[in-house]
């Protein structure tokens, strides 16, 4: 019992690391810790908490776990990213004792919560062996949006908060967003449907054409309110006109289409 708690420990470390060290390494990500407004980082809060309540429920190691259990683990999680968070901003000299406390907090707060889905993925995926029973609770409609959406923070949340996104939004042309979306929903789509991944089979073979068109727009429709949401949380929609917010969106809804499908696929 011992071993297998420290065994998943490890693996939720691990998940940690592997899932977000990007951001840990992100310029963007330390000065938003303490430029964003602290209701926004208080709402990064109980999204991720509802975020890994849904993950740990749908695609959890163990699957008959309660909703008491689910809870605990998420908590355990929260506090391992924030562990995790604090640990390595201050080994890469981010923080420091001579820091304002209040600036300190916001830094762990906002890459601790980011970290905290990574160790939730990292203890569920990097530990499963065999396959997972046929009628789980996670093949459900809702099961799938919320792992898609999970997936889709996941990828496009390393990528949201830098500058990166406004500058090619801001020189694509309407041709290249038009190409974006559609090479968002055929990423979408083949990942689910056509890729034979481990996985993939189980929707290939009980959709008919119908339900993959319908499935790769539902897809897509995930990853761009998922991408909207991320780049209004770190500001960079605030005063922006709509065609620019649109645009950014369909530039971060490329990756964020590629771990919607992937949070879909990866758990079945």
């Amino acid at each position: 019992m011992l071993k297998e708690s420290i065994q998943e420990y490890a693996r939720g470390i691990a998940g940690g690391m592997m899932f977000s060290l990007p951001l840990l390494y992100t310029m963007e990500m330390w000065w938003s810790g303490f430029i964003l407004h602290p209701l926004r980082l208080a709402l990064l809060m109980v999204c991720t908490f509802v975020l890994l309540l849904g993950y740990n429920r749908f695609a959890g190691i163990r699957h008959d776990h309660t909703w008491t259990e689910v809870v605990i683990d998420s908590f355990e999680e929260m506090g391992i990213g924030l562990v995790l968070s604090a640990t390595m901003l201050f080994l890469l000299n981010r923080i420091n004792p001579q820091d304002a406390p209040a600036e300190a907090i916001c830094k762990i707060v906002m890459e601790g919560m980011l970290v905290a889905i990574g160790v939730s993925v990292g203890t569920a995926q990097l530990g499963m062996d065999g396959c997972p029973e046929e009628d789980t609770p996670r093949d459900g409609w809702f099961a799938q949006l919320t792992l898609g959406v999970c997936g889709a923070v996941l990828f496009a949340a390393n990528i949201g908060v830098t500058e990166e996104v406004q500058v090619l939004a801001m020189e694509s042309t309407p041709w290249h967003q038009l190409g974006l979306m559609l090479a968002s929903f055929a990423i979408g789509g083949m990942v689910l449907y056509f890729s034979e991944f481990q996985g993939s089979q189980r929707f290939a073979r009980r959709e008919s054409n119908l339900d993959i068109a319908t499935g790769s727009v539902l897809n897509y429709s995930i990853s761009f309110l998922v991408s909207a949401a991320i780049l209004w949380f770190f500001g960079r929609l605030d005063d922006m006109p709509p065609a620019f917010c649109v645009s950014q969106t369909i530039v971060l809804a490329f990756p964020a289409a590629l771990g919607a499908s992937a949070g879909r696929l990866l758990v079945q």
